[in-house]
């Protein structure tokens, strides 16, 4: 929703890599890659309660990434997806869309009070603040952290609780049908679909391509239920 890797995935990978003296070539890393994207997708379908846990979820991104440079031929896979890990641990690794920033100062200029509520691990607030979003925001919640997930409503109750507001008075955001759109509506929040890809085609919820959409129709108040 508003984070994506810097300068990207792939060459994070060539980076590291070369400082362990591996020079794979660039159509045999894209595989790997994909290899750990499948990875997690079967992972996070057939049980996402990693997440809700700090060590599961560094040892989920760290296989992940091990899997990826084992495909290249990297013996020392399991070093390298450790690092891999590490790496993406630091803020400069990880920007914002460039749509975040205007949106988000927006909201806050309107006296929208927000917070972040994400499956990720126990860095996600050292990265928010690294990127400059602490200063709008009331809380930054990851299910690592806190020890439950989204869909749960549980998390979401406990973003309410950080700002002292009732469900029918909050929207929350997000680009995940399944974590998102049902995880709110599981809370009694009204949903919002961040799809920039239109890969919804026809989501029964309300629906925004760019986080620029947001301001203008929180103050309409057009949000779906």
């Amino acid at each position: 929703t508003l984070l994506l890797p810097n300068p990207s995935v792939e060459e994070v990978c060539v980076e590291v890599l070369a400082g362990r003296g591996h020079h794979p070539p660039a159509e045999e890393l894209q595989r790997g890659l994909e290899r750990a994207e499948r990875y997690y997708e079967e992972r996070y379908w057939s049980d996402d309660t990693f997440w809700a846990s700090e060590a599961e979820a560094a040892a989920m991104w760290s296989e992940m990434y091990a899997l990826a440079v084992a495909e290249v031929g990297v013996e020392d896979h399991l070093d390298v997806g450790r690092l891999l890990y590490e790496e993406f641990g630091r803020g400069d690794r990880w920007a914002l869309f460039p749509d975040v920033l205007p949106a988000v100062r927006e909201l806050h200029g309107m006296g929208m009070r927000m917070g972040i509520v994400s499956n990720w691990d126990a860095r996600l607030p050292g990265l928010c603040h690294h990127l400059g979003l602490s200063r709008y925001l009331e809380f930054v919640i990851s299910s690592a952290n806190l020890g439950q997930i989204k869909p749960q409503a549980s998390i979401f109750h406990s973003a309410l609780g950080r700002v002292g507001v009732a469900a029918d008075e909050a929207v929350h955001v997000g680009d995940h049908y399944y974590a998102d759109v049902l995880g709110a509506r599981s809370a009694g929040i009204r949903p919002v679909l961040l799809d920039r890809w239109g890969w919804s085609p026809d989501p029964d919820c309300t629906v925004i391509t760019s986080l620029g959409e947001l301001p203008g129709l929180m103050r309409s108040g057009a949000v779906q239920p």
